[in-house]
Order: C-alpha cells, then sequence, then structure tokens
C-alpha cells in the first residue's frame, strides 16, 4: 500500500484504526500482518501473512472487496475524505481494501518503503517512468528489453520531449559514457528478456547516481525470491505479476516499488487521474499467489537449470544461455547478484526460424504461449510473438536470431519435460 490507507479492520479484530506501515524495517515484526514489533519475520512467513487484515468477521482467507465506491457517514466526512483530512478508502480506481493488502504483503516481502499495484507489467513499467520523466528530461537505458518496454523508449516518451540513450547493459564501459552527463533515469531488466543478459545492478547504480538519475529495475525474471535490486542500489522495482506472482496464467497485474515521496506523489497522481488501477478480483487472486511463490519458483529454478545443462549437449541447438551455466559470460556476476538462475531458458537451434517452428509444433507437453513465470511449461518465438515491434535490425543489435526460442519452464515432472524436448528437438 503506497499511501499508509487505512484497511477496513485491524489485522486481527476488526479494530478502525489499524495503518499499514511503510517502514522497511516492517519486516521485522511480532504481528506479521502489519509489520509491527521486534522479531524479524523471514520472507516465507511474510508471503503468507503480510498485509493481513481480517474484517469484523474474522475470516481465515483475505476478504475480496469488490466494490467501486464507498458511502461515508455524512457530508462532512466525505468533505474531508477529499480533502486529504481524512485517509480512507473513497473509490477503488484510487485505493481498494483487497487491492492495499496484495501492495503491503508484496511491500514486507520486496523490503521496500512503499508499493503501488497496477493493472498491468506494462502499465507498472510506463507509470514509474511517466512519474519520473518530462520534456526535456534524459533516460538512460540498457538495449536488451522485453518488446513493449523497448517500444515505451524509444517511440512514446521520445515523442514527450525525452530523451532515450540505449547502452548494452552488459558493458559498464557504454554506461559510464552514457551517464557522464546529467540523467533523470536509468531503467534496465536483468536478466533481460529473452537474452538473459545480467546488468551490474551496484555498479549501474553508482554511476546512475552520481549523474543525479533515479534506477528503475525491472525485475521481473529474477522475481523477489531470487533477486533484490534495491539491496544493491537500486531506487525503484517494477512487476508484471502475470508472471511468477500469479505464475498459474489467471490475471493480468503489475506493481512498482521505491520510495514513499515517489509513489505517494506521481505515481499515484497518474494511476488515479489515467485508471491503470488494479482490480480487486486480481489483487486477490495475487495475494493468494504470493503465498506458493518461493515453493514454485524454488522448484522452477531447478527444472531449469537441469534442463539448460542438458540442452547443452543436445544436437542441433547452436547455443544456451541461462544466467547460471559456466557458459554464460556473466555466470559470476549472475551468482553474486541472484540465489538462483530463473525460470527461463534460452536456446537458438541450427536451420533458423524453419527449425524453431518445427520444435515448437513438435512439443506435446509444452505449450506454444508468448507468456512466461507460469506453471505450465510455456515456450515462444521471440521473433516473430513477443520482440517483432524490434525489426530485424534491432533484434539483431541484442542478439535475437530467428533460431532463438524461450522456454519458460513450469512445474511439471522435468523428466517429461525432458522427454518432451527429446522427442521434438532433430535427433
Amino acid at each position: 500500500m503506497a499511501a499508509g490507507m487505512t484497511p477496513p479492520g485491524g489485522p486481527h479484530d476488526g479494530a478502525d484504526d489499524a495503518v499499514f506501515p511503510l517502514d522497511p524495517a516492517a519486516a521485522a515484526c511480532d504481528d506479521p500482518s502489519t509489520g509491527e514489533g521486534a522479531r524479524r519475520l523471514r520472507p516465507d512467513t511474510l508471503a503468507v501473512r503480510g498485509g493481513l487484515a481480517r474484517s469484523g468477521f474474522s475470516e481465515t482467507a483475505e476478504a475480496l472487496y469488490l466494490t467501486s465506491g464507498y458511502v461515508y457517514g455524512s457530508a462532512a466526512e466525505a468533505e474531508a475524505a477529499f480533502s486529504g483530512d481524512l485517509d480512507r478508502f473513497v473509490y477503488s480506481r484510487y485505493g481498494n481494501p483487497t487491492v492495499a493488502t496484495f501492495e503491503e504483503r508484496l511491500r514486507l516481502l520486496e523490503g521496500a518503503p512503499a508499493c503501488v499495484a497496477t493493472a498491468s507489467g506494462m502499465s507498472a513499467v510506463f507509470t514509474a517512468l511517466a512519474a519520473l520523466l518530462g520534456q526535456g528530461d534524459r533516460v538512460v537505458a540498457a538495449r536488451s528489453l522485453f518488446g513493449s518496454c523497448f517500444v515505451i523508449l524509444d517511440e512514446i516518451l521520445p515523442r514527450w520531449g525525452v530523451e532515450t540513450v540505449f547502452v548494452d547493459g552488459a558493458d559498464l564501459d557504454q554506461w559510464e559514457a552514457a551517464l557522464a552527463q546529467p540523467t533523470t533515469a536509468v531503467f534496465f531488466e536483468t536478466p533481460s528478456n529473452p537474452m538473459q543478459e545480467v546488468v551490474d545492478v551496484r555498479r549501474v547504480a553508482e554511476m546512475a547516481h552520481a549523474a543525479g538519475a533515479t534506477v528503475v529495475v525491472d525485475n521481473v525474471f529474477a522475481t523477489p525470491v531470487l533477486q533484490k535490486p534495491m539491496e544493491m542500489g537500486a531506487d525503484v522495482v517494477v512487476y508484471s505479476t502475470t508472471k511468477h506472482i500469479d505464475g498459474q496464467g489467471r490475471t493480468l497485474g503489475g506493481a512498482i516499488l521505491g520510495p514513499v515521496e515517489l509513489l505517494t506523489g506521481g505515481v499515484e497522481t497518474l494511476i488515479r487521474h489515467t485508471g491503470p488501477s488494479l482490480s480487486p478480483f486480481n489483487a486477490w487472486v495475487l495475494t493468494k499467489g504470493l503465498e506458493t511463490l518461493a515453493m514454485r519458483v524454488e522448484r522452477q529454478v531447478a527444472s531449469a537449470e537441469r534442463i539448460a545443462r542438458w540442452l547443452e549437449g543436445q544436437p542441433g541447438v547452436r547455443s544456451v544461455v541461462y544466467p547460471f551455466l559456466d557458459s554464460h559470460p556473466q555466470a559470476d556476476l549472475a551468482r553474486a547478484q541472484m540465489s538462483g538462475g530463473g525460470t527461463v531458458v534460452t536456446m537458438t537451434l541450427d536451420g533458423g526460424k524453419d527449425a524453431a517452428f518445427r520444435l515448437l509444433d513438435a512439443l506435446r507437453v509444452v505449450d506454444i504461449s508468448n507468456n512466461l513465470g507460469d506453471s505450465k511449461s510455456l515456450i515462444t518465438h521471440p521473433a516473430t510473438t513477443t520482440h517483432r515491434r524490434l525489426g530485424p535490425e534491432g533484434r539483431a543489435r541484442v542478439g535475437i536470431t530467428d533460431g532463438l526460442v524461450r522456454l519458460s519452464v513450469g512445474l511439471e515432472d522435468v523428466d517429461d519435460l525432458l522427454d518432451d524436448l527429446a522427442q521434438a528437438l532433430p535427433g
């Protein structure tokens, strides 16, 4: 919850005066629902109990508040709410009790000062950048990005007078050159989608801060389970919660985590007046998703690493990219920044697009889909789907060839996945 909104009831007894804390030290707590107290709770406990605000019915599961608006006891109370003198929910585009529960739980898990949820991952990326940037500002970004992120930086923001400078994310010399002049914001994914390029968060954050920039990191591939960018100097973290946080192909959602001043200022202003609000139902689903996030990600990581190592020895597979493989050019950095290599394996096949399409069409367990981070294993041909808008030249600059495919590893038995890949790959 970004603005310290009072929830509908206290954490256990339905009291009216419980407030979700914004202090990142709230992870030290006796009360796991509010984060208040002296005992430090661990992430798995926070993922299950953080932000829980029970209603007067004392339900076990989190309540779902499907409401667009709220009523007031008097005209004066309504006036006080809209003037800001009274901290309460006024309209679900501004804030909702169920959305607030999800925001607080994710905030505690990330260890962030504040969190604001959005309707999708792309609305999180755009809102975070739009809250920071205006006409005449400058943003430096890694070139290897998800296709829609690239469009925001390369097409949309420049139309509003924002200068975008792209660098190769793994090249610290390029970062240093680009950040040698004043800069408003820095944006990158690490690992990147789909090329698994790893950016040195600490070094880039140091250079960015020296240039006056706010550092925004898309942490989707790593998830809050495997990587904590804020602990390495990032200022803002964004997620497509559609991916691992839901992780079961049910809902869209996004989240922005960062400083209280930014989230209760520019971010909330944009959300209130442009409307990319997360629905209460989606927030409820995502809250339940957080409860099993670590277990799912840990299982997927173990399977993904085993598959990546197996693929390296298969005929017809030209190369395999996975951050924890010794063959990855930044394996040491990946291991220093992440506790696991992630759930995605990227491979390039001999034979280009035809070979890639033959593989996708021959799979019987793995589904063809442009999503990732799902409980079901999914495979994508980025050049013709997620990264099509980059064009041939843009894809070539980041290494996306026609023979490249992205495999998002799910929760199936890993031996079934290996069998499926074995029968689909050329013998």
